[in-house]
């Protein structure tokens, strides 16, 4: 359990590290610390312990069924955007998520039987790897379903509507910074769609703690700060935004800093 600031804290540390050292479920959890403050993150941490060790067979096929048959974990077809699919504890408790999550809670489980698998950030669609036979890849919001290149491919139509845009390249491993990325971006996502401008302010503040995050959204900061009332707080983003724009989108984040701080008076 960690107050709110330590677990901005502890997830901006996380995110200094080097990118292919940082544990994807801790980073997660601490996500989820920032929507539940009373969340243990080390008691679910030792939860994902107890998956592993039901994990009978440490091989592809035995992680497969365990999570996917065994325990049931599949894709939430029903309640897709509900915001606790993009919550790893919650994913856990529910036994549904979506792809991203899915693929998280495959990748840490593996990890603790030695079953390497690698995210795959396909565009759409979020896959896995297997790390020793790098022809095969997994969609665990498809009960686990084993998939080839063509497989993958099949999967980007049904999203995309056609093969325009798909290539191989679309299947490469993704680094945990975009992987971290990624599980923001679908939580700020839901969270504007419900007009839960609170929630939106807290997740925009860990995507700029990513290293590779773009300094330019400083501005979807303070929008939402604005959404909020907290207009002393928006008119530093909007600050910070000036510091890193040009021209025209400068003059009108400075612009914007100006009008926030006249509401204070």
């Amino acid at each position: 359990m960690l107050p709110g600031d330590d677990a901005t804290e502890a997830f901006a540390a996380l995110m200094r590290r080097d990118e292919a050292a940082i544990p994807l479920d801790e980073a997660c959890l601490l996500i989820a610390a920032h929507a539940d403050p009373t969340l243990d993150v080390a008691a679910e941490l030792s939860r994902l312990d107890d998956l592993a060790a039901q994990v009978r067979r440490p091989t592809l096929d035995g992680l497969r069924g365990t999570l996917f048959s065994d325990l049931g974990f599949t894709g939430d077809r029903t309640s897709y955007y509900d915001p606790r699919n993009s919550y790893l504890h919650e994913v856990v408790r529910r036994r549904r998520g979506i792809p991203i999550t899915l693929s998280i809670l495959a990748i840490a489980v593996g990890r603790r039987v030695g079953v390497p698998l690698e995210p795959v950030g396909m565009p759409g669609h979020f896959l896995l790897r297997d790390k020793v036979d790098r022809s095969v890849f997994l969609d665990a919001f498809d009960g686990g379903a084993v998939l080839d290149a063509d497989g993958c491919r099949a999967r980007y139509i049904e999203v995309a509507g056609d093969a325009e845009g798909f290539s191989e390249d679309l299947l490469r491993p993704a680094g945990n910074h975009a992987v971290v990325a990624r599980v923001l971006a679908n939580l700020a996502s839901v969270h504007r769609a419900h007009a839960d401008h609170e929630a939106v302010v807290w997740v925009q503040r860990l995507r700029l703690a990513i290293p590779t995050t773009p300094r330019t959204e400083w501005v979807d900061l303070a929008s939402a700060l604005v959404a909020t009332g907290r207009y002393g707080a928006a008119a530093d983003a909007f600050d910070q935004a000036a510091g890193v724009l040009d021209g025209e989108l400068r003059d009108g984040c400075l612009r914007s800093a100006r009008r926030m701080r006249a509401r204070l008076n």
